[in-house]
Parts: C-alpha cells; structure tokens; sequence
C-alpha cells in the first residue's frame, strides 16, 4: 500500500506542458466545477493531442489555475506559462516554487481575493506566503477554496471530502476493473482537528472512456496521479517525492488557521 515516502516503479512517459495541464483539468471540468465547457476538447486534446493552439486558448479560460501559473513562470524567468516544469510545478510541485518569492506571491493574492473576501477573511489568507505557502495547487485546495469556494457553496459540512477529491492525490494501482482502477490511495484525514495524511486505502479511480485514458499503459504496481477520481497520470519517482513533499508543506500551513 503507498505511503507517503513510496516510490514509483516506472518513469512517467514525458508530454508537453499543455497536454499535462489538460489530464490535470479534465477531471473537475468534467463535474462542471472549473474551466470553460470544453469537456470533449479536454479529453481528445489530453489523450490524442496535436493543437497546441486550442489548449493554450482552453487553459487561460481556468481562471483559478492560469495566474498561478503565469506567477510561477514570471518568477522563473520563463516566457511561457505552459512549459512543462511550470505545469508541474502548479499541479504536483517542483523545486521552480521555491523562486516565488512571498511578497510576490502575497501581491498576487491581493490582487485576485482581497475584493471578494471580508477583512477578517482576508487577513487569514494574507499572512500565509510569509507562513511558507506557496502557488501550487494544494495551497489553492486547502487554503483558497475553503475560504472562497466552499463557503460559498455551501458544502461546509463536507469540507474534508471535497477537499481531498480536489487535491492531487497519489495511490498505487492493484488492478484493473473495466474502465475503473482499483488503487490504494494516500487520503486527507482530520485527526485532532488538524490535517494530515491518513494510512493508503482502496479506492476506484475512472481511467477509460471508450477505451481511451491519460494512463492507458498503466500496471499493476505503477504510482498514479488522481484528480476528482479521474487518473491524470503516472508518476515518477521524482515526481511522487515533489507531490509528497508540497502536500505536506501546504498541509502544514493549512493548519496554522484550521
């Protein structure tokens, strides 16, 4: 069963970075949760691939994703907010994080979610670059949403659940079973009224629609990425330590204000 410090048991099969971005957004546009209505585009653009005009043009529609990236980017000295690390390093995290700086990342903040929240709101979120969080996706799911998202939607009572779906998660797929997965998944669990890590479980994550999948080489044994119980992507080894490692850190600072 994974565990926080498992490794993967095979190199992840390299894509550019707007397909990558594409097999990380599919799963809650799929739900209508975020993005444009570009479901079947989405998809054929993630599995296929071949327009990388039309998925830069999708991708800027996420507006909570595209200023994370562009952040990263900029901070980088990159020119284009689809480059493969910078993708990765929004979805899973990787050491390109570590060049945001905390007023930078803070100024960003400000600029997106100070409107939209009460100044009591707001201070708690403020405070957070300089707690050490920085723009990758498990900040966004267990810092942004709660606060802009979930209060809003009215899902309270079911914050855990939600928030763990819409994080990246890791788990070690066991077997195949139809279009499905059955994989051990690392969970998010509340213990002590404090977030952390919970002991693998199993789980059915969605792979195949009509035969096709963002994993269709995937093994028993192979570490995958998983985004509202849609299988995104093998991992590396590399890549599970970054994701790991960022979940951790963000799970951390969570914490401070939980």
């Amino acid at each position: 069963m994974p565990t926080p410090t498992e490794t993967a048991s095979g190199p992840a099969v390299p894509t550019s970075g707007s397909v990558l971005f594409a097999r990380y957004a599919f799963g809650p546009n799929r739900l209508g949760y975020c993005g444009p209505d570009a479901v079947e585009e989405l998809f054929g653009q993630g599995t296929v691939g071949g327009d990388d005009r039309a998925l830069r043009e999708l991708a800027r529609s996420f507006e909570g994703a595209w200023p994370y990236l562009e952040l990263i980017a900029q901070a980088n000295g990159r020119a284009d907010p689809l480059d493969r690390r910078v993708v990765e390093a929004y979805w899973l995290g990787n050491a390109l994080l570590k060049a945001v700086r905390p007023a930078y990342f803070g100024a960003s903040l400000a600029s997106r979610f100070r409107p939209r929240l009460r100044p009591e709101g707001w201070h708690w979120l403020a405070d957070k670059p300089a707690a050490g969080a920085v723009p990758v996706h498990a900040f966004h799911v267990l810092d942004v949403f709660p606060r802009i998202g979930l209060l809003r939607s009215g899902a309270v009572d079911r914050a855990l659940e939600v928030m763990d779906s819409c994080r990246i998660r890791w788990g070690r797929v066991v077997e195949r079973d139809g279009d499905w997965l059955v994989v051990n998944v690392v969970p998010l669990v509340l213990a002590g009224g404090r977030l952390e890590l919970g002991p693998a479980r199993p789980e059915r994550v969605q792979a195949w629609r009509d035969g096709v999948a963002f994993v269709d080489d995937v093994l028993p044994g192979d570490i995958i990425a998983i985004h509202w119980s849609w299988a995104c992507d093998r991992l590396s080894t590399e890549q599970l330590a970054g994701l790991v490692t960022w979940t951790r850190r963000e799970i951390a600072v969570a914490n401070l204000t939980i």
